[in-house]
């Protein structure tokens, strides 16, 4: 069972028993552009505990912002963050695509996506067609005897994409319906996410009518996928039982802390409800922790 956080020494005992702190954005942070009321007086607190090995990672599955645009949004809100600390999907594909597909130069990427994950592509030296081109950001009518497909194009990579239309799916759908080998990468698979003013559908939304339509699964890289985890994990030393992983998502952010072996936190300012964990069909993914909001942990101050 999940232990409910209520008193101030749970909330110190919490501090205490970990150096490395992960924290989803989305829900756990911010609602688009606001930020929870609170979460900025907890980050800063854990800074200035002074532990020596402490370490605060943004892990996020919203691949519209590169790592360098979420620097410049945590600033707004008045987050500290570096960029060497967030760890977004749009960048582990980027990553997965340069160096464990190891995509030759004179290949492509075929791009249903943002910007974000165009300047992360672009930043590992990966060669992309689609995205936010504006050939592509279309409502014109799509015909195959209009289209010249490129014979570079050795992989489809999905993501959230707010312009979204009949042109790009029909295009992904060709380059992986026409040649079996290439590739079929989502950034996630999250079924919808928190904005300001309520939910929206997410990116894995967005690739559904790609899967339907080839009868084919993606790979996923984000959130709960280990592929994230172990893109961190070449960038930053840490010890698995002294880490926490915070979300507001039992099927990506807790699922992704418990396939790593890490703490989980669960906070319910997003996605997931109480009724979800203690309701009469519970969830059979059970975090080690609940609490409301992340600015209970201001509560370890009065301990």
């Amino acid at each position: 069972m999940a232990h409910k956080l209520s008193a101030a020494e749970d909330y110190a005992a919490l501090l205490d028993r970990y150096d490395t702190w992960m924290f989803d954005c989305d829900g756990v942070l911010w609602h688009g552009d606001r930020p929870i009321e609170g979460a900025v007086e907890v980050l800063d607190m854990l800074r200035k505990r002074g532990k020596p090995c402490l370490r605060l990672l943004f892990v996020t599955n919203n691949a519209t912002k590169s790592r360098r645009s979420y620097k410049t949004k945590f600033d707004q809100l008045s987050i500290e963050a570096h960029v060497d600390e967030v760890y977004g999907s749009a960048y582990a594909a980027a990553v997965y695509i340069s160096s464990v597909m190891e995509l030759p130069k004179n290949k492509k990427v075929y791009v249903i996506g943002m910007s974000g994950i165009e300047e992360e592509l672009r930043e590992e030296g990966v060669s992309f067609v689609g995205g936010t081109d504006p050939a592509d950001c279309t409502l014109e009518p799509f015909s195959l005897a209009d289209f010249t497909p490129d014979p570079d194009v050795a992989a489809v990579l999905c993501g959230l994409d707010a312009k979204i239309n009949y042109t790009k799916l029909a295009k992904a759908f060709h380059y992986l319906h026409q040649n079996p080998a290439c590739q079929f990468l989502v950034t996630n698979e999250d079924s919808t996410f928190p904005s300001a003013h309520g939910l929206l559908p997410g990116a894995g939304s967005i690739s559904a009518p790609l899967r339907f339509a080839l009868n084919r699964d993606p790979l996923s890289i984000g959130k709960p996928a280990k592929t994230m985890l172990d893109c961190i994990q070449a960038k930053v030393r840490f010890d698995p039982k002294r880490t926490i992983m915070i979300g507001d998502r039992l099927n990506t952010d807790i699922l992704f802390g418990q396939g790593g072996g890490l703490s989980t936190l669960l906070v319910l300012t997003g996605v997931t409800t109480e009724a979800e964990i203690s309701g009469p069909n519970p969830s059979p993914i059970v975090p080690n922790y609940i609490t409301q909001s992340i600015a209970d942990l201001c509560a370890a101050k009065t301990s």
